[in-house]
């Protein structure tokens, strides 16, 4: 793969996303230590590797012994805790030389109490109605402080910071932390100069259209997110899956890109464990999460039967163990890769009947292919029409049938043409 010749993003069509916790990805929570990681990672099959942010994190008003990646003292560096700048750029250039790519964590909206600019430029800040610096309005992160994009020089300043990583480091991309508390015209003034240098894979960690219209490539799809969360939950009925994509709660452009996923480290470190939460569901759910329309994403530890809330201000490693999960992923990823029907491009989408009470069932195609993807979510065996799946089981649970799929199985079937 030649990062130099591609003139498009077109090479995210096939591939799955990757969200790296450094530190708490080994013992060490290093760069030096995490790139013993990478051929498992290539192995694995991912093609996109999301970095939290690793800048400099702020002192004052820490939170925990570590503080919170996303409280930036320093966009131009690099936390020494983790490393250099030099490891840094060492490890894009051999993830790229393995055929992967990379995206940072970008945080625009606030920075830690001690960055520079709130010395230097304050006038770069909001104010509250005492003239003082103020936290990002409705949150509780009190060890960051809010930007003020009303001011043109705040903007020449980002657009700058994250020019220099795309220019010095040849990062491919970025996810932008909370991307809607941030103005749309920013976003749709700096991507363009972005891609310039080298064509980016931007993605919003917001859920709402008008970013998608002119700057960003994906967003997070949160509404199938919560809904799958609360199936598991016991909240909500299987049949709100297919209610989702059909009547969906925001008008999308129908070309748009959604990233699927199951967990993140928001939600591990303060909701649940995935494992836990989704139970004799899970694989079901990530048949589902990998096979309809969207890009798919992974957490750290997935793969190792992530079984705890990492801490988000402190040291917590995971424990991988020999990564049990490591084959299911692996048959996922390539289910993906070597079909276009699950790409990106692709957005056909329609959902079966004649289904009983519990399994999910849903077709995609496109002009050369075609595919049904039944997942039970129910505690008992169901039997389907005989007449209902065409073609050859290509991924399954080893139990489930064309005819009767077992409680909590899962069956991708390859219509013969």
């Amino acid at each position: 793969m030649d990062h130099k010749e591609n003139n498009s993003t077109d090479w995210i069509n096939n591939l799955t996303i990757y969200e790296v916790n450094l530190r708490q990805y080994t013992p060490q929570g290093t760069i030096r230590a995490f790139r013993e990681h990478l051929p498992r990672l290539k192995s694995l099959g991912v093609g996109i590797l999301w970095f939290m942010p690793i800048h400099p994190i702020g002192t004052v008003n820490r939170k925990g012994t570590l503080g919170s990646y996303y409280s930036i003292q320093n966009y131009y560096g690099i936390n020494p805790e983790f490393g250099t700048l030099n490891e840094f750029k060492s490890l894009v250039n051999e993830i790229h030389e393995m055929g992967m790519y990379v995206i940072l964590d970008w945080v625009a909206n606030h920075t830690a109490w001690d960055n520079p600019m709130a010395d230097e430029h304050p006038e770069w800040y909001t104010k509250n109605h005492e003239g003082n610096f103020q936290i990002p309005a409705g949150t509780n992160w009190d060890d960051v402080i809010e930007l003020d994009y009303s001011n043109d020089n705040l903007r020449a300043y980002m657009t700058a910071a994250m020019k220099y990583w795309v220019r010095e480091v040849n990062i491919d991309g970025f996810r932008c932390d909370v991307a809607g508390m941030v103005p749309t015209d920013f976003w749709e003034s700096v991507i363009p100069k972005l891609g310039k240098i080298k064509p980016m894979f931007m993605l919003a960690e917001w859920e709402e259209p008008e970013l998608l219209e002119n700057a960003f490539h994906a967003d997070y799809n949160w509404g199938l997110h919560h809904i799958l969360k609360d199936i598991a939950a016991g909240e909500k009925e299987f049949y709100e899956i297919q209610k989702y994509y059909q009547a969906p709660p925001k008008s999308y452009p129908i070309n748009a890109l959604r990233m699927n996923f199951l967990d993140n480290h928001d939600e591990n470190s303060w909701s649940r464990v995935m494992s836990n939460h989704f139970g004799k569901n899970l694989y079901p759910l990530l048949i589902i999460i990998f096979t309809l329309p969207g890009m798919p994403m992974i957490y750290s530890g997935q793969e190792a039967q992530l079984n705890k809330q990492l801490k988000f201000f402190d040291k917590d490693t995971i424990i991988w163990g020999d990564a049990p999960d490591s084959k299911f992923y692996q048959k996922l990823i390539s289910l993906r890769k070597r079909h276009k029907v699950f790409w990106n491009i692709n957005h056909n989408l329609k959902f079966m009947g004649n289904l009983p009470p519990g399994p999910v069932g849903f077709k995609r195609w496109n002009k050369d292919d075609s595919f049904q993807i039944v997942v039970n979510l129910f505690e008992q065996d169901q039997e389907l029409d005989p007449s209902l799946i065409d073609g050859s089981i290509l991924l399954g649970d080893g139990i489930s049938q064309k005819t009767t799929i077992a409680r909590h199985g899962y069956l991708v079937c390859n219509n013969d043409q």
